[in-house]
């Protein structure tokens, strides 16, 4: 089980930062009004620029620019379920969103944190 979210090339990755990302700043990095492109998962902020799915016209750009926790834990795609508040999901969306957060971490980035997120 360990292996099972390793990516199939080594990825170097940078130390993870915790600087604060205010919301406002996370939701112009979608790709669309800056060409930086954050997606943020229990308050750590990726950065996801460099892959096509969260660009503009992309699978997942619904999740550009916010912190899609809810969705993710769904498996949902749809605009109404990204929401940074995961707490209504059931214990195995909780799951999933774990999954998702891991499974970031070592592709991604990790370029701050939202400022003021409680949803840690």
């Amino acid at each position: 089980m360990a292996g099972k979210f390793e990516p199939k090339t080594p990825v170097n990755l940078a130390p993870p930062k915790d600087d604060p990302i205010a919301p406002d700043f996370l939701s112009k990095c979608n790709g669309v009004d800056s060409t930086l492109c954050y997606v943020a998962i229990k308050g750590k902020v990726f950065d996801v620029t460099g892959n096509k799915a969260y660009q503009p016209g992309g699978s997942y750009h619904v999740f550009a620019g916010h912190d899609a926790s809810r969705a993710l834990g769904m498996t949902s795609t749809k605009a109404e379920d990204v929401s940074p508040d995961w707490s209504t999901l059931s214990d195995k969306e909780k799951g999933v969103l774990e999954d998702w957060l891991t499974f970031f971490t070592k592709r991604y980035n990790i370029v701050g944190m939202v400022e003021g997120a409680t949803n840690l």
